[in-house]
């Protein structure tokens, strides 16, 4: 299976912008459908936004506008851009793709995405 390193989180002051990656290893990232979810304190984990294989994206209709997906299939890396950070984006975020060669699918079903990186921690200050 792949594996996925996420990185790039940290504590940010409300206002301010981070940019997370994930890794891909062991396999190309071009096979994948890949997505970042997160998951806040006591709160379900929570589809951000997802990247076809080779163009496309989609976000979760509430994050549309200060989160930028983005992937470099020569780098095996997908990006997560984050502007205007809000205390409320505090969470785990997490890189997570699908089966090969899959289509990607909602981001309301993450059991679709088989494999997930361990989790980078985004924590927003007010």
């Amino acid at each position: 299976q792949v594996q996925l390193v996420e990185s790039g989180g940290g504590s940010v002051q409300a206002g301010g912008s981070l940019r997370l990656s994930c890794t891909a290893s062991r396999y190309e990232s071009n096979r994948y459908c890949m997505a970042w979810f997160r998951q806040a304190p006591g709160k379900e984990r929570e589809g951000v936004a997802y990247s076809k294989r080779y163009g496309g994206t989609k976000y979760a209709d509430s994050l549309k506008g200060r989160f930028i997906i983005s992937r470099d299939n020569g780098k095996n890396t997908l990006y997560l851009q984050i502007y205007s950070l809000k205390p409320e984006d505090t969470a785990v975020y997490y890189c997570a793709a699908m089966r090969p060669v899959e289509s990607c699918v909602p981001l309301s079903t993450p059991s679709r995405y088989i494999n997930w990186g361990q989790g980078t921690q985004v924590t927003v200050s007010s």
